[in-house]
């Protein structure tokens, strides 16, 4: 399913990250966010810190160090072989006590990660190190992604796509049957399909339910006429797809065409609106000024869409309120959606990569309006 990528290139990974440290005026930083030390050093256990040294490349002694505790001596001895691992079970308290050994100064740490009492227990330490507060410089590098990321994405990505259409083709959406039947159906397809995992509880949401943003599956039960509005997502390799498809039972109303025609062209917009340089604020712009020429404006209720990568919601944002600009290799999803309280709703949503030529699509159900006789 997926190319011949050669595996994550971690050191560059950190050898990008040396540099934010360099520019925050940090000589290391202690990574504490479990995906974070996933996508610096490739490790997946439970229990982790990483100090990333910002070390002088002109003959300094490269001080970076992993540190975990015994149940994982081995697997970090596979996952992260170019690394000193440390194997203790207070992580943070060794780490931070070697980082005070070596003298390394201003240690910055993820201060939307740690807690208070982290915070207090690291102090107690008396290393001689600096504590810094730094936010978001991982999670700042992993908004671009490198081919190896993007064929992961593709490949959940697929994954969703097939199972949706395995869910119609075995005739397993009909009036009847429950949303928390389809939801489940729909999850298996896509462990069937390739996926490691689903990215989030499945929403499948009928009737006046899918005028719930983020309805959960329940034993309503669905009817013809109903729009069924299907948000979920695979997990490959720990990457996340997240699509959203609104389909009907039976012919549509016209009511419910002209609400699901409005939303696709939103949802065009939006996408047409992804380039290299583009406010977030303004590509949501474009894809809700055409939801709001139609008078339905608070009826879109959320922002356009998020970044999508090892987590299902990461930087950036794009919203209304968001702030930046797009970056070539960012993935994003377009998700513009109308709610109707009591009569129902549609959203439409791709995950997409930010190129130079043009949005690369990576969710490739039909948009188009799917009727399920």
């Amino acid at each position: 399913m997926c190319a011949d990528y050669t595996a994550p290139d971690y050191a560059a990974r950190r050898g990008a990250l040396r540099s934010l440290l360099v520019e925050n005026g940090v000589d290391a930083l202690l990574v504490t966010d479990l995906v974070n030390i996933r996508y610096l050093t490739g490790f997946t256990g439970s229990n982790a810190v990483v100090l990333v040294h910002s070390w002088d490349m002109r003959g300094a002694e490269d001080r970076t160090v992993i540190g975990t505790d015994g149940r994982y001596s081995a697997q970090v001895a596979e996952q992260v072989p170019d690394l000193q691992a440390e194997i203790c079970r207070a992580t943070a308290r060794r780490v931070l006590e070697l980082a005070g050994e070596w003298q390394l100064g201003r240690v910055g740490f993820e201060s939307h990660v740690v807690t208070v009492d982290q915070h207090t227990a690291f102090q107690e330490l008396r290393t001689g190190l600096q504590l810094v507060p730094t936010s978001g410089l991982v999670e700042q590098l992993r908004m671009v992604k490198d081919p190896y990321e993007v064929d992961q994405l593709s490949a959940a990505c697929t994954a969703a796509d097939k199972a949706l259409a395995a869910l119609l083709e075995r005739g397993l959406l009909r009036p009847g049957r429950t949303e928390k039947q389809v939801a489940r159906d729909l999850e298996w397809a896509m462990f069937e399909h390739g996926a490691d995992a689903v990215s989030f509880e499945t929403i499948v949401a009928a009737g006046a339910h899918s005028a719930i943003p983020h309805h959960r599956p329940t034993g309503a039960i669905l009817a013809t006429g109903d729009f069924v509005k299907f948000d979920f997502g695979a997990v490959v390799n720990g990457y996340h797809s997240d699509m959203t498809r609104t389909l009907v039972l039976g012919a549509p109303a016209d009511w419910q065409r002209e609400i699901y025609e409005l939303v696709a062209r939103s949802q065009r917009a939006g996408t047409e609106a992804l380039h290299p340089g583009a406010k977030t604020s303004e590509v949501d712009a474009a894809a809700r000024v055409i939801i709001e020429e139609a008078g339905y404006g608070p009826q879109f209720v959320h922002g356009l869409g998020h970044g999508v990568g090892l987590q299902i919601h990461e930087a950036p944002g794009v919203a209304k309120t968001s702030t930046g600009t797009l970056l070539a290799g960012v993935a994003v999803t377009v998700e513009p959606g109308v709610y109707l309280p009591g009569r129902g709703g549609v959203r439409i949503e791709d995950t997409l990569v930010v190129r130079e030529a043009g949005p690369e699509l990576l969710t490739r159900t039909s948009k188009d309006l799917i009727v399920v006789d």
